[in-house]
């Protein structure tokens, strides 16, 4: 067990949550794209929420997501990270904290709602709801699936970083492009000619006059970094390079269309919470559940696969994808049913 930190909840305008400042534990293996998961969830639900990190280590990481808690923890006894009082609402997101969540599970019963986002491994009995997307396969009665993962850029925030840009956005050109981009993974490959041409692509964005945010990620290879580098100086781009305060969030906000590489499905999947055209470029490389969700994508109108060259930017709009929501909806409706079960029975 690490450390916690507290996560406040919002409320979603014209609709009464009711569990609306709901004590609750995001339980995190501490990986940013995790706990994302998590607090997007939490907000979405208005919680009072409390993170708590957890890294089990040797044989217990091993055994995760099946094993138990490391003894060594005592989960459940006065005076340890994981003691009552139990939270109303427990959310979990990584192989090493289902083993957390699956005790929490047993020793708070009925008095927490326990959720786990992504295939926990174990089983949709693991927590009393499961969300997956839809390119993973669990499927059951208590398995919510969306087609893009929950995040905590919700439809107020960006309406909210839109109505006051900065500076340095505002004095950009119009329309705004974000240009999002990853590197490779297991799955993709950025050879040298994957590069030249992504340059190309974006230079062509600057040479129709668009005002180019640019954001790369801790993958982005460093000769596709230098010439994206000298392509922002050229246009007057900004471009975030991991110094300094992340504009990522302001980026998906004030963009009128974004260029997105295909590597990663989260930047797809958030910048799909805005309602503005994506265009996806395809690095070398690719896999099956990679395919079906940039697929699903341009089926609901939401992508374009991405020109070598834009000699236009073409304007389409579609119903903006915030899981969240769907997920904190499901939650809600689960936790009156249980709620009024327990009030019967009492």
């Amino acid at each position: 067990m690490q450390n916690a930190t507290r996560v406040t909840g919002r409320m979603r305008s014209g609709h009464a949550r009711p569990l609306a400042g709901a004590s609750a534990w995001i339980i995190s293996d501490g990986k940013a794209g995790h706990e994302a998961l998590c607090r997007g969830v939490a907000e979405a639900l208005g919680l009072a929420a409390e993170v708590k990190r957890v890294s089990p280590a040797g044989l217990w990481r091993a055994l995760a997501p099946w094993g138990p808690v490391p003894p060594s923890e005592k989960f459940g006894t006065p005076h340890t990270p994981f003691a009552p009082p139990w939270p109303q609402i427990a959310i979990a997101a990584g192989r090493t904290t289902t083993p957390y969540i699956r005790a929490l599970k047993k020793k708070a019963g009925l008095k927490t709602f326990t959720v786990v986002l992504m295939d926990p491994k174990t089983g949709p009995r693991t927590a009393d709801l499961v969300w997956v997307p839809e390119h993973d396969r669990p499927r059951g009665p208590n398995v919510v699936v969306t087609l893009t993962a929950p995040h905590p850029l919700s439809p107020e925030r960006l309406a909210d970083l839109r109505a006051r840009p900065s500076g340095a956005i505002t004095a950009l050109k119009s329309p705004r492009v974000a240009v999002l981009v990853g590197g490779p993974n297991d799955r993709y490959r950025y050879p040298k000619p994957v590069i030249d041409k992504l340059s190309e692509t974006v230079r062509s964005l600057a040479g129709l006059g668009a005002g180019l945010m640019i954001t790369a990620s801790r993958r982005t290879p460093p000769e596709l970094v230098a010439t994206l580098d000298e392509v922002a100086r050229e246009a007057g781009a900004l471009f975030w390079k991991g110094e300094g305060p992340n504009p990522y969030p302001e980026f998906l906000a004030n963009a009128d269309a974004f260029l997105v590489t295909a590597d990663s499905i989260n930047m797809a999947g958030e910048a799909a919470a805005t309602g503005r055209p994506i265009y996806v470029f395809e690095p070398e490389g690719g896999a099956d559940k990679f395919t079906a969700f940039h697929a699903a994508l341009r089926a609901k109108g939401v992508t374009r696969i991405a020109p070598d060259r834009f000699g236009g930017l073409d304007t389409w709009s579609y119903t903006p994808l915030y899981a969240a929501d769907v997920i904190a909806d499901e939650v809600e409706q689960r936790w009156q049913r249980r709620k009024s079960l327990l009030a019967g029975l009492t």
